[in-house]
Formats: structure tokens, C-alpha cells, sequence
């Protein structure tokens, strides 16, 4: 199968450019592998949210952000854009791997449960656990899911809070929710991703990665022969009051200019949305891909109004996979103004 696969670990402040590199380039040759072997772009997407997940070095799965409760509770949400069938898992302490049992609950969505039950879309908590035991996903004893890393900065943190009123949240962490949007040749197209949510968060909060509209999106136009797909990092809470996933996909498909596109989405429909219209920093970013099956071809976009954010893609006609560290230029102030850049693409 031809097919195009992007990745990123999250809007912030990164350091280790290398160990997110890494990272990056892994979740790219595994998702593209997939294609490679037949797979389809729902396979590759998950596989390479999978690998994210599976790296301490991510706020996702195993090595996730502790709650105030010293707990890790994961969030992950995928979608189809060929069937447009969604599904999500919220305050997940022992899947390993919160994205496969969002892809799960995604692709059960057409089939009826006894006596015409409505299969559900999204699952929390210990019925989720309980729903992924069923189905045969990997479980793993909760404390397990801890990183000695994660340990160390709740410990730093969470002592701060309790000596002092207020900390400055932006130090905490960066906000790395992971995601990753794949397209195959004939235009099926995929958007996800996973997160442990924001360090030291109320136990029980559900985050934009578990949101219907805000995490991720993904739609497939065939009376245009126009796909497109979109995921999305930064503060949860503002990415859900603005739908920012769908808005950014309902403002691609039929756009004469993808990332003049981008620009007016994230000026109009986030920096400056009346939901919005006391929060003066906003901390947000996004990768997308807009996809022409009859041309085959394709535009991935990424951008962010935090300092950085780190980015890899490949396409099955690519040998290596390609990283890019985007950084914020001196004369944005972080939070205000997004930073737009991009990536044309070929599949047919």
C-alpha cells in the first residue's frame, strides 16, 4: 500500500532534540512498515501512536504525567476519515496502549451489540480497563505505568504547590500529547493521539486526546476527491470549547491555499474565538495533512504558537524518514501568534 504517515510528540519546550528525533524517526519506519506489508492507514496510524506510547520519553502511555493523586491517567482518541467513525478512552491507568483500545472502540462502531445495543464510542476509567481485558489488549499493573522520571517531577512539583499559592503551569511540562495523521493512495485517511494529560491535574479530568472534535479529525470527501485530517497538542481545555481539530479539517478541504488556510483557522476560530475571548496566551499546535486523490497530491502542515514542536514523516516512497524540529521565530511572542510551515507530498 502507497501512503504518507506524520508524527509529533507534542507543542513545548524541547531540549533533547536528539531523543525526540529518535523517537520520531522509529514511529515513522514502523507506521510506514505497516503500509508496506498491506497494512491501512488505520493500521499505520496506531502503529506509529503505538511506538509514541511505548517511548518514556513522551507524555503517552507508559511514563505519562502523574494527577494530583500520583496516578497516570491516559487519554487517547483516533478517527477514520473514510468511514468517519470515531472512538476514545479517557482515565486509563493500566493499558499499555490507550490508542489501541480507542481504535477499538473506533472500528466497532458499525456493528450493533445484542438486542440492538449502540456499541459506545467512548469508554473511561475501570469500565475501560474492564472493556479492554475483554477484547484481549494488553494490561499492565497500574504502578507500572509510572517512570522514574514521571515520579521525580511529581515529587519536585507537587512540594512546590504545597509550599507556595501559585507555580507557573507553562514550567510543569511541555504539552506533549503525541499524534499522528496517515493518508494511503487512494485517499483513506486517519487522525489520532494519546496523552497523560497535564502534570498534576485533578484526577478525573478528561483532556482534548479523549474529546470528540478537539483531539482529532479526520474526513474523506469523495464527491471532491479531497481527504483531509488533523491532530491537535497544547491546552486541552481551549482545543475543546473550539472543536480546533474539526475546524482545522472543515477549513482544509476546498481551501485554495492549505496553509494561508491555517492561518486564518488558528487566527479566527481559536486565537481570536469568543470562547476564548479572556485568555490572552494560548498555547497550541497541530499536524495536517490535506490529501487530492485524483492528483495524488498531498500537503502535510504542522504549526504552533508554543516555542517548539517536533515533527517526522515519511512516505512509502521515501527510505528514510525525515525530522524537523519547528521553532517559534524571535519575533512571535509564544502563545499569540502560530508559526505555519509544511510539506508537499506525491503518492500516485
Amino acid at each position: 500500500m502507497t501512503g504518507f504517515v506524520a508524527v509529533h510528540t507534542g507543542a513545548g519546550n524541547f531540549l533533547d532534540e536528539t531523543l525526540y528525533q529518535n523517537v520520531c524517526r522509529e514511529a515513522c519506519n514502523q507506521s510506514v512498515n505497516v503500509l508496506y506489508a498491506g497494512g491501512s492507514a488505520l493500521d499505520a496510524c496506531e502503529r506509529a501512536i503505538v511506538i509514541l506510547e511505548n517511548s518514556a520519553a513522551t507524555n503517552a502511555g507508559i511514563g505519562s504525567n502523574l494527577n494530583w493523586d500520583r496516578q497516570v491517567e491516559c487519554d487517547a482518541c483516533i478517527m477514520d476519515g473514510a468511514s468517519l467513525q470515531f472512538g476514545a478512552c479517557s482515565n486509563v491507568t493500566d493499558v499499555k496502549n490507550p490508542i489501541s483500545l480507542a481504535r477499538q472502540l473506533c472500528e466497532r462502531q458499525s456493528k450493533l451489540l445484542s438486542f440492538g445495543r449502540i456499541p459506545p464510542m467512548v469508554l473511561v476509567g475501570q469500565g475501560a480497563s474492564s472493556y479492554a481485558r475483554e477484547i484481549g489488549l494488553q494490561l499492565v499493573p497500574a504502578e507500572h505505568m509510572i517512570s522514574a522520571n514521571a515520579a521525580k517531577k511529581y515529587d519536585h512539583y507537587r512540594s512546590l504547590i504545597m509550599r507556595y499559592e501559585e507555580v507557573n503551569r507553562a514550567k510543569l511540562s511541555p504539552l506533549d500529547t503525541v499524534g499522528a495523521v496517515c493518508v494511503d493512495a487512494e485517499g483513506s485517511i486517519v487522525a489520532g493521539c494519546s496523552s497523560g494529560g497535564l502534570m498534576l491535574k485533578l484526577s478525573g479530568r478528561v483532556g482534548q486526546a479523549a474529546t470528540y472534535g478537539a483531539g482529532c479529525w479526520a474526513f474523506m470527501d469523495e464527491s471532491t476527491s479531497m481527504s483531509a485530517a488533523s491532530c491537535t497538542t497544547g491546552n486541552g481545555e481551549y482545543l475543546m470549547k473550539t472543536l480546533f481539530a474539526k475546524e482545522l479539517v472543515d477549513d482544509l478541504i476546498g481551501c485554495n491555499c492549505p496553509i494561508t488556510s491555517q492561518h486564518l483557522t488558528y487566527k479566527k476560530k481559536l486565537l481570536e474565538s469568543p470562547f476564548l475571548s479572556k485568555q490572552k496566551v494560548i498555547h497550541a499546535g497541530s499536524l495536517s495533512i490535506i490529501y487530492n486523490t485524483a492528483s495524488g497530491d498531498g500537503d502535510l502542515l504542522w504549526a504552533h504558537t508554543t516555542n517548539s514542536m517536533c515533527i517526522g514523516f515519511m512516505s512509502t516512497k521515501q527510505k528514510k524518514p525525515k525530522f524537523v524540529l519547528s521553532k517559534l521565530p524571535q519575533n512571535l511572542t509564544c502563545g499569540t501568534k502560530p508559526v505555519i510551515n509544511g510539506h508537499h507530498f506525491k503518492l500516485i
